[in-house]
Parts: C-alpha cells; structure tokens; sequence
C-alpha cells in the first residue's frame, strides 16, 4: 500500500478512535485579568500571559524566566499575532501567540515541549466548607472556576455527572485514598485517560485540598493551598501540569532517534497516529499491509506514555515481526535489508 493513499485518506477522515486523548484548541490563546485598558495594565497582563504559556507549553515554572529567552521578554511581541479584550467577567485581556514561531523561540531556548494531544482527565472534586460537603458536577455552577482554571493550564479536564450514585462513591476517604478502585470503576462510563481525585476544604478563610492523579500504572500526589476556590483549582491543576509535562515534553537535541513500527493499521487509524506522534516528529518511512514504520525522535518511555493514550499495546521482542530473507542467485546484488524498529506496538 503506497504511502500517499493513507495520507489523503487519514487526512479526510473523522472516525472517532478508541482513544480519548484529546487535541486542545486554544492552547496559545492566554487570558489574563486585569483592572484597566492602560498601557501599563496592559504590558503586565502582556508579560503574565507569556509566563503561562510557557508553563503551559514546558510544564516548568520557572523556564519563562530562563537566559533563553530573555530577548522574548523584553519585547513578547515578536511571536504575538494579536490581542483584544474579553468582557468576561473578570475583564481579561486576550493574547494570541503565533504557535509557529512561539515553538521556534522555544526549542531555540532549549525547552522541552508538550504538543496539543494531551490526556483527557477525568476531575472528582469534593469541596467542604461551612455549607456543608459538594461534588462539583458538570454543569453546575461551581464548576466554572474548574473549567477557567483547566483552560489556563493547558488541560482537557473532564467533570462526572454528580448524580446520587457518585456522590456515594466521591466520599473524602475514597479521594484522599491511594487505592483508586472505588473511583476507577465510577469513571468508566466517561472514558477518560487520567484520573483526578481532589478533596478541597475551607478553614479560617483559607482553602486547602489534598490531589491524587492516576494515569496508566503511575500516581501523583499533593497539597496546595489558596486564598478563594478560583485560585485552589488554579493551583491544583497548575501542580498536575507540572507533574504530567516531564512525561510528554520533547527536548530538541536530547531525545534519540528511533524507528517505530505500528501494527494493525487502517485508513481511519492514521490521521490519529499522526497527531499523537506530532510532538516527537513523526514521520512515516514505508508501510506493508497493515503495518507502517515511523521515525520518530524521543526517548522510548516518553512513546509509551504517548501511544498509551491511544490504548496501543507494545508487542513483546519475542513476537517481533523477522521480514522474509531472499534467496541468494547467483551473480545477482542482494537487496539492502531494511533497518528495523526498535519499537513495535499494535492496536
């Protein structure tokens, strides 16, 4: 099968895959508040949201205020396609980075990116205070300061339904718990990739919530702190950014080049392989029935992490495919064997 044909068909199509990790749009879109239209107010939400995005895009808080880009910010302009103002509230101003020449200044500055294709995270989120104990539910109104502060972090966050069945499940002892089974079965209906418990609660006017993360066979933990509900889930999710990014970023010039090889291939499947192996660089070297050969750069645990988000299963080195060896005839050049992947994995 020629390579050209899965190109345009995998381009053309919008099947819907088993995976559930999910392409952010808006990821160089920055909104930061401010209190006024002035140039001032405005040079400072300018500098704000280049920080954000830099995090956003590395994971690391402190890479904004690197030696490498220091030319970045003395005029953030140079990779800024516009700016505006959104009423909200709060009153924001709206910054569109130009993607292309962020990611250059970015990679010129030695960073490690983390690509568009992120895993979809499933939030149980318990707040108590003096009112009593809530799950936060999709599409109830204390769920914004979730999806504004998910938004700001550069994370797909995805909230349950909260009807009377999870509320018994999303019990303060099953989110702080580090056995997530009662909560793993919970969330199968929704699909999501990573697992979120948050168990936040108000004391003397301050807000505390412990966080447990769970993506594949890994967890993560913390405690964060803040003064109101809007700055916790900014500081929560601002913590799983930076505990995720380490497992996705590419850093260029660091990362080996690798051939992959992808088994049980078909039109529908490329266009999706295609996007997860965007940040590593991916390209499409020869397929053969069925199977396509990449070459890729990143290091191997960072493609696992990656291609596990589409529920690719690596295939054991014992069942390595061994292409046919031709007979050898006389006074005839063999042909070149082809290089090999180093890693195999199937759908």
């Amino acid at each position: 099968m020629r390579l050209c044909k899965f190109f345009f068909v995998g381009c053309l199509s919008l099947v819907s895959l088993a995976s559930h990790a999910e392409t952010l749009h808006g990821l160089y879109q920055v909104l930061e508040p401010v209190s006024s239209q002035s140039p001032d107010e405005r040079a400072q939400a300018t500098q704000r949201a280049l920080e954000t995005l830099v995090i956003r895009l590395t994971g690391d808080a402190k890479a904004a205020q690197g030696p490498g880009l220091a030319e970045i910010r003395k005029d953030p302009q140079q990779i800024i396609s516009r700016y505006g103002y959104d009423a909200g509230p709060p009153e924001s101003l709206q910054v569109d980075f130009d993607p292309v020449s962020t990611d250059r200044a970015l990679r010129g500055a030695g960073l490690a990116l983390w690509g568009s294709n992120r895993p979809s995270i499933l939030g149980w989120w318990l707040n108590d205070s003096t009112e009593g104990s809530s799950l936060v539910g999709d599409g109830q109104a204390i769920a914004q300061p979730l999806r504004r502060a998910a938004q700001h972090r550069g994370l797909p966050l995805r909230l349950p339904l909260g009807d009377l069945d999870e509320q018994i499940v999303a019990t303060a002892p099953n989110l702080e718990s580090p056995d997530a089974t009662p909560l793993r079965a919970a969330s199968e209906r929704y699909g999501a990739d990573a697992l979120l418990a948050v168990h936040a609660r108000e004391d003397g006017g301050q807000w505390q919530a412990k966080w447990r993360l769970w993506l594949g066979d890994k967890s993560e933990q913390g405690t964060v702190q803040a003064a109101d509900t809007a700055a916790l889930a900014d500081a929560v999710l601002l913590a799983v950014s930076e505990r995720l990014a380490p497992r996705f970023a590419v850093k260029p010039g660091v990362s080996s080049e690798q051939l992959l090889e992808v088994q049980g291939m078909n039109l529908e499947r490329y266009a999706a392989l295609g996007r997860l192996l965007e940040p590593f660089g991916g390209q499409p070297l020869r397929v053969d029935g069925s199977r396509i050969v990449y070459r890729v750069n990143g290091s191997a645990d960072q493609l696992r992490t990656q291609l596990s988000l589409a529920k690719l299963q690596e295939v054991p080195a014992g069942e390595a495919s061994v292409p046919a060896q031709q007979p050898a005839v006389a006074g005839v050049q063999p042909t070149p064997t082809e290089p090999q992947a180093q890693l195999r994995f199937r759908w």
